[in-house]
């Protein structure tokens, strides 16, 4: 008995056939949009997915966000958190806080401020991740850390600083207590 082929409607299309975002935006780049914010409007997406698909098709370099894969060396420090961080249960959580931590201090050690700012962002991403898919205890564990690294150290030195400066006019700056930025006083 031989069966007979059914015909296939236009909306049954194979999938090697189907137009997918990722085929859109990879076409209308080779085509010469190259402008990641047009082609994320052009193709309904957001600007992240455009950024992911041209990087992993190598069309594009050094576009950087919260979640583009930090995989994709984004300075000289990038390769020292590639592969060591993730939020998969509260233990990968910890051991990543463990990694950023310790070279947090190496770079302080070592008084390199731009690889203590990477450790901090790179805190702050894998925050923002796990908090915006819903690992709520994964998420405060970088919370936690931030927070313990983002307090402003008190000095002894009577000599306004930066923030002083910024904050208050000149009058007031000799009458009064320069102005603390803790969270924890209004909480």
């Amino acid at each position: 008995m031989s069966r007979e082929a059914t015909p296939q409607s236009v909306d049954e299309e194979p999938r090697s056939q189907r137009v997918t975002k990722k085929n859109q935006i990879l076409a209308l780049y080779l085509s010469g949009i190259t402008d990641v914010e047009d082609l994320a409007t052009m193709t309904n997406v957001r600007p992240s997915y455009v950024g992911t698909v041209l990087q992993q098709a190598g069309l594009l370099h050094g576009y950087f966000d919260l979640y583009t894969s930090t995989a994709q060396p984004m300075n000289v420090y990038s390769k020292l958190f590639a592969s060591q961080l993730g939020f998969k249960n509260v233990d990968t959580a910890r051991h990543s806080v463990a990694v950023i931590d310790r070279l947090y201090t190496e770079f302080e050690e070592a008084g390199d401020r731009a690889g203590q700012h990477h450790a901090l962002s790179m805190a702050l991403v894998m925050f923002d991740r796990a908090r915006w898919t819903g690992k709520a205890c994964e998420a405060d564990i970088f919370r936690q850390w931030l927070v313990a690294h983002l307090e402003l150290e008190h000095t002894t030195d009577t000599a306004p600083t930066t923030v002083t400066a910024v904050l208050m006019p000149e009058a007031e700056k000799a009458d009064e207590e320069p102005p603390t930025l803790s969270h924890r006083e209004n909480a």
